[in-house]
């Protein structure tokens, strides 16, 4: 068993998500920018290149909106001590080390690699509810909760 601050993860995550929004907001800025560039009397070929800018935008602009609603998910989730595995808990399994917050993928805080997951994913919705000494199964692999914090 190990020591770690939940605090300290939750940080790490935020940082992330915060720096995700960051680049996302740079690409948008950039990408409208460069439509204004474009913008010309030489007709319809322009007006293509154009739109597929737009379409651009748009599409990071659906990337950013899902950012935004991971960090505001990540503002409901206090570092607080979880006696089950529910949205917050820091799950210990003898496959890895899972932190139920947002679907980031892995992390390392005090070099250990930390797999973030939402609540929603299959991983998190097969140990739900479950306690420590407790077994669950995905995919037909078997795991045990060594222990929750």
């Amino acid at each position: 068993m190990f020591v770690m601050d939940k605090s300290e993860i939750l940080t790490v995550v935020k940082e992330k998500i915060a720096d995700k929004i960051h680049k996302l907001e740079t690409l948008i800025e950039e990408t409208r920018a460069s439509n204004n560039d474009t913008k010309s009397s030489m007709g319809d070929k322009y007006e293509t290149g154009r739109e597929m800018l737009q379409q651009e935008i748009n599409n990071l602009q659906v990337q950013l909106n899902e950012v935004l609603k991971q960090q505001n998910f990540l503002n409901t989730i206090l570092p607080k001590s979880c006696e089950k595995t529910e949205k917050g808990a820091v799950v210990t399994t003898e496959k890895g080390l899972f932190f139920i917050s947002v679907s980031l993928g892995e992390i390392i805080v005090e070099g250990r690699k930390i797999i973030c997951i939402s609540p929603e994913s299959p991983l998190a919705k097969a140990m739900n509810e479950k306690k420590e000494g407790e077994l669950f199964s995905l995919n037909t692999i078997s795991q045990k909760i060594m222990e929750i914090r």
